[in-house]
């Protein structure tokens, strides 16, 4: 029988399971560690970038694993980090909108020269 003849519904293309996203790896889905590079594809950044921030001391908390030292990130720590950057931003944070916020009057005082 032809692939043509064969029905689309009954072509499977992977192992049977929840749907991954497309920017997830199936390696990446089926850990909760994640290398520098699952997880700059998982944040959607470089490798380079998660590299640069850590020297730096910003971005996703990261450790070394196993006795080469390999640099890793748990899964739920990246997801922690992105709420965090979302919460201190003031486009999705609202309570720390400048268009919120009351205004402020000056006083009437002027300061000398």
């Amino acid at each position: 029988m032809c692939r043509s003849a064969i029905p689309h519904a009954l072509i499977q293309s992977g192992p049977p399971g929840p749907p991954v996203s497309p920017s997830e790896s199936p390696r990446a889905a089926r850990t909760a560690f994640l290398t520098v590079k699952d997880a700059a594809e998982y944040l959607g950044l470089s490798p380079h970038t998660l590299y640069v921030w850590r020297h730096r001391r910003q971005g996703p908390p990261s450790f070394r694993m196993g006795p080469r030292g390999r640099v890793m990130y748990r899964r739920k720590a990246l997801d922690a980090w992105i709420r965090e950057q979302e919460q201190a931003d003031s486009r999705s944070n609202t309570a720390l909108s400048p268009l919120s916020a009351a205004p402020q009057h000056r006083s009437g005082r002027t300061v000398g020269i």
